[in-house]
Formats: C-alpha cells, sequence, structure tokens
C-alpha cells in the first residue's frame, strides 16, 4: 500500500471509530424504542460516508497546515521578542477567526430574527443585519481581547485559575445586570466561538508560545487559551445587550 493512501486511510478509520457510538445511539432509538425502520437508508448511508470523509480531511488539514502554521508564527514572534507585535498578532487573531465563525454567523442571524419578531429590534432587513453584526463583532473584540490577556498570561506565568475565577464571577455580576432577553445569547456566545476555525489556531499559538519560552511548560501553559475565548463573550454580549 502507498504511503498517501495508508495515511488517509488510518485517520478514515479513525474518524469512523469516533462516530461510531453516535451511529449505535441513533440505531437503537429509532429501532428498539421508537420500533420503526430508519428513513432514507441509502441517503443517510452516504450522508454518513461523507461526515467521516469530511472529518478525516479535517483532521488532516489541520496536521498538515494549521497548527504548523500557529506554533511557527508563535515561535517566530518570541524569538523576534517584540511583545506589541505578538500582542497585536493575539488580537487580530482571535478577531479574525472569531467573525470567520460559521457557527457564529449562524446564532447572531437566528438572535437578529428573534429579537426582530420579539420587537427588541425593527423588522427591516437593515435591523437585523445591523443586530447580527454588532453581536458578531462584540464577540470578535471580546475573543480579541482574550487572547492577548491569554497571551500575556504565558509571558508572565501567572497561574489560570485567578483569570477563570475572576472571569466567571464577572459572568455571575453581569447577569444580575444584563437584560433577560440577551442572557442566554450571551451564554451561547461563549461556546459558538471556540469551533471549527478557532479553536485550531488558539491552540497552535498557547502551545507554539510556552514551547518557545523558556520556563514555560507547553501542558501547563500552553493550554487554557481556549477557556478565555469562551469566557469573554458572555462578558461582552451582555454588556452589549445592556447597551443597546
Amino acid at each position: 500500500m502507498s504511503l498517501p493512501v495508508a495515511a488517509i486511510l488510518r485517520p478514515f478509520i479513525a474518524s469512523l471509530r469516533d462516530l461510531l457510538p453516535i451511529l449505535l445511539v441513533i440505531a437503537f432509538f429509532q429501532l428498539v424504542v421508537l420500533q420503526q425502520p430508519i428513513p432514507n437508508m441509502g441517503k443517510l448511508l452516504f450522508g454518513t460516508v461523507l461526515v467521516v470523509l469530511g472529518l478525516t480531511l479535517f483532521v488532516r488539514g489541520l496536521e498538515m497546515g494549521l497548527f504548523p502554521i500557529g506554533e511557527g508564527m508563535a515561535y517566530d514572534f518570541a524569538r523576534k521578542g517584540s511583545v506589541w507585535w505578538l500582542l497585536a498578532f493575539a488580537f487580530a487573531l482571535g478577531f479574525g477567526t472569531t467573525v470567520a465563525e460559521p457557527a457564529l454567523i449562524a446564532v447572531a442571524a437566528e438572535a437578529a430574527k428573534v429579537a426582530a419578531a420579539g420587537g427588541m429590534i425593527g423588522e427591516s432587513e437593515a435591523a437585523r443585519d445591523g443586530y447580527a453584526s454588532g453581536l458578531r463583532l462584540t464577540v470578535a473584540l471580546s475573543v480579541g481581547f482574550a487572547i492577548v490577556l491569554g497571551v500575556l498570561r504565558i509571558l508572565k506565568g501567572w497561574p489560570i485559575q485567578y483569570f477563570i475565577i475572576g472571569g466567571y464571577l464577572g459572568v455571575v455580576v453581569m447577569t444580575a445586570f444584563a437584560p433577560e432577553e440577551i442572557i442566554g445569547i450571551a451564554y451561547d456566545s461563549g461556546g459558538v466561538t471556540t469551533s471549527t476555525i478557532t479553536v485550531p489556531l488558539v491552540t497552535a499559538l498557547g502551545v507554539g508560545l510556552a514551547s518557545s519560552i523558556k520556563g514555560r511548560n507547553p501542558m501547563i501553559d500552553g493550554f487554557g487559551l481556549i477557556a478565555f475565548a469562551s469566557l469573554t463573550p458572555m462578558i461582552f454580549v451582555m454588556g452589549y445587550g445592556m447597551v443597546i
């Protein structure tokens, strides 16, 4: 077997193994609990193959592209010795990846529709677009700020637990003052930001930076940026709701 085929086949089997529990759960409840045949079996099988193939290519792409890029740029910035350029890159990376996050785009558009239906904003398309764009920019700014804070933590060697505890205390306080219509959206924003595009690049940045700085342990200092990125949007979005 040639190397390229083997390189694709192994992650394909691994992806299939990862998805197998989901398939078994669906089959069990459909056939045993509901006692109904699975509809459109041919389309379902074809779609499952596409999902496994897509997941395989995605993971392979991360290994070949995004992770090396993120780690390499973090190492280069650390070697360059310019903290301000490193922080600027961290903010731009957090902001740019979040704005392009498909899950955030979908949630922001749905939130705009619900806000218009509830009378919080106008029914016009311009009002909905403005609300969705404002929500996306708010979340993107919060993630940019979070990555900058996380990079500073790595540079200084500060313990992560104090930031997380303080951040969630801030979430609790903001929840008491924010409009109830925005609270659920704010909590969901923390989850949708850490998805397909953001997580690989941000993780690679943290690990690469911790690996390139003397005295830092990648296992201890390299991870945690994703926690910051999922925490700050909750605070920022509730603030956004209080302002508008």
